[in-house]
């Protein structure tokens, strides 16, 4: 299942590593990574193009373990079924 993760906060060491090691153990593959960093260093970016194994976890459970990294990054995680992604930005 392919899925479209954002990531926005304070910029810090440390939060590609977190998220990647999160998406590692739930068996999920990184396709496609992009982030940058706003406004004189203090806002971190990053939106990621992924591909989940159902058969490791499913999106809930990857949903439930990045929302508890964003908690303990301080920072805003979002995860979603990139078919939802695409319907909502479709004219």
């Amino acid at each position: 299942m392919k899925c479209v993760i954002s990531v926005l906060g304070k910029d810090r060491s440390g939060v590609v590593a977190a998220i990647a090691t999160t998406l590692a153990d739930c068996g999920a593959n990184i396709d496609d990574i992009s982030q940058t960093i706003l406004g004189e260093g203090r806002m971190f970016s990053m939106t990621m193009m992924v591909t989940l194994d159902p058969a490791v976890a499913d999106f809930n459970t990857v949903q439930e373990r990045l929302a508890a990294d964003g908690e303990r990054l301080s920072m805003q995680v979002l995860i979603q079924r990139e078919d939802v992604f695409q319907a909502m930005y479709e004219i």
